[in-house]
């Protein structure tokens, strides 16, 4: 845990000294949970957003884009349920005086249920090797089986507890698994309470109900209320989607863990119109697609996971998975998959009073759609891509020395600088304009950095640092053949190339093509 801890706050350091994060307000002390993305770090979520974008609506021909405003009627929340049920318990520690949301105290206990069920399978792996079967022992073996039934318990009785709104039993629950406050071990708990977590605002200078308007705490309902027309005026049939990037805002009672969770953040949502009974089909579908999503930028199998809410289930859904990602706090939600059937549709239709069906002219029937959603938050994109691509490594250099280097192997199409331009000597006019003309020839086609403010070695780890693939370096030999030399950050190879091949060279390493052929 204490490793997880310095790792991650490690990577907050790095942000934060690499301008990829900056604290929001910083000179008048900052304001919580709230952020600003940097100079390498808009460009990084942005090829995130590219990425995410050109796979969900480039290359399906059935899915297409949408930009809705985040002021909405608010009429819209009342239909959604947000207005009456868009609530958090809230529960206080009287001795240490901070404030949690009592489902999340429940969850994390059984996430140490949960790791001591891996430690037993960890043990059990190693003593059996190739034999091992992990469903069998699951069910044979009487400690695991006995976590595993525990959990199903908690798991069962949460669900309840939520569904009916139950914030007794959810204190309960806290009392009985003998739950503490994590940095003070106090048990001195106030009783349960909803919070919404919606922010209100007026609309111009009128006061009262009638003025009142939220900032949208998601971005679907702006897709539910378009369905009718975006379907028309695209001629969609069904089944099709509507995909949107855009900023929500929720009151979080705890928002914690840097970018993880913040008041102010970003999603990337796609609704997916489909005929009821079909759910179940195309509910494992956009599972398995997404993953490959992910999958593809080179994430390792075992960061990743499903976890499946069972019968824990929003008032909407029913079925609904996240895949989760090894944070360096642990596993946790990055994306869900979530079968909403037709509730959204439905409860708009009713509360304005205007049909929201699909005509089917195969059987010549309107029925309201069911809805499969995936819906991913970008920041939380952001900070596993920074996770899993920031590295120590010791490094030989030429003169056979060993040192330490910080490199953020990001997948080159995701990079911020794709290429860095770099003189041997910035005190050589020849070496200066050779290397600032290959950099304007090459910023018609990427983000390219010029940079002569160090030695070689120096500009080279800084780069490292920020996540660019490939630097150039243009010495004295470049003058006479006009050949460069192109270093790799992973491999740290470097070879001569000439310089009208760079730009082919670069681009073919470079592309999100890649990415989209998987």
């Amino acid at each position: 845990m204490a490793q997880q801890n310095d790792l991650f706050k490690k990577l907050v350091a790095h942000c934060k000294e690499y301008g990829f994060i900056y604290q929001s307000s910083e000179i008048y002390d900052g304001l919580s949970a709230v952020y600003d993305y940097g100079p390498y770090g808009v460009e990084l979520k942005n090829n995130l957003k590219d990425y995410w974008w050109k796979s969900m609506v480039q290359m399906h021909d059935n899915i297409v884009g949408l930009d809705s405003a985040i002021f909405m009627h608010p009429k819209t929340w009342k239909a959604s349920g947000h207005v009456d049920a868009f609530n958090d318990p809230l529960i206080d520690n009287k001795d240490s005086k901070r404030r949690f949301r009592a489902d999340v105290l429940i969850e994390e206990h059984m996430e140490k249920i949960e790791g001591k069920i891996d430690k037993e399978i960890t043990k059990a792996r190693k003593r059996f090797g190739d034999d091992f079967d992990e469903a069998m022992y699951r069910e044979t073996n009487p400690r695991v089986s006995g976590y595993v039934k525990e959990l199903s318990e908690i798991e069962a009785r949460l669900g309840a507890a939520m569904s009916n709104s139950d914030l007794a039993d959810l204190k309960q629950m806290i009392e009985d698994l003998d739950i503490t406050d994590p940095d003070t071990g106090s048990r001195n708990w106030t009783e349960v309470r909803q919070f919404n977590l919606m922010f209100s605002t007026q609309l111009g200078n009128i006061a009262g109900a009638e003025g009142k308007l939220y900032l949208r705490p998601e971005t679907a309902q702006g897709i539910f209320v378009n369905f009718l027309n975006v379907q028309k005026t695209t001629r969609q049939k069904l089944p099709f989607g509507i995909a949107q990037i855009g900023k929500a805002f929720r009151n979080e009672i705890v928002a914690r863990q840097f970018i993880f969770r913040m008041r102010e953040f970003e999603q990337m949502e796609m609704q997916y119109f489909i005929k009821p009974g079909e759910q179940m089909k195309w509910y494992e579908y956009w599972k398995e697609t997404r993953l490959k999503w992910h999958l593809a930028l080179g994430t390792p199998k075992e960061m990743l996971r499903f976890h499946d809410h069972g019968e824990n289930l929003a008032h909407y859904a029913d079925a609904a998975a996240d895949i989760q990602f090894n944070f360096p706090f642990g596993f946790k939600e990055l994306e869900g998959i979530h079968s909403r059937t037709d509730f959204d549709l439905g409860a708009h239709q009713e509360l304005s009073g205007k049909k929201l069906q699909f005509f089917d002219p195969e059987t010549k029937e309107s029925y309201v759609p069911y809805v499969l959603e995936t819906s991913i938050g970008c920041d939380r994109m952001f900070l596993a891509t920074m996770s899993q691509a920031l590295q120590e490594e010791t490094v030989t250099g030429a003169n056979g020395k060993e040192s330490t280097r910080e490199v953020l192997k990001l997948h080159p199409a995701l990079s911020p600088i794709k290429c860095a331009i770099l003189p041997l000597k910035r005190n050589d006019e020849r070496l200066v304009n050779m290397a600032r003309d290959i950099f304007n020839n090459l910023r018609l086609s990427f983000n390219v950095q010029y940079d002569d403010t160090g030695s070689i070695g120096k500009l080279y780890r800084r780069q490292d640092a920020i996540g660019t693939p490939f630097c150039v370096t243009v010495d004295f030999e470049a003058l006479d053949d006009q050949t460069v030399t192109l270093r790799d950050r992973d491999t740290l190879e470097q070879e001569r190339v000439h310089v009208d091949q760079l730009e082919e060279i670069i681009r073919k390493r470079v592309d999100m093509k890649q990415l989209l052929v998987q």
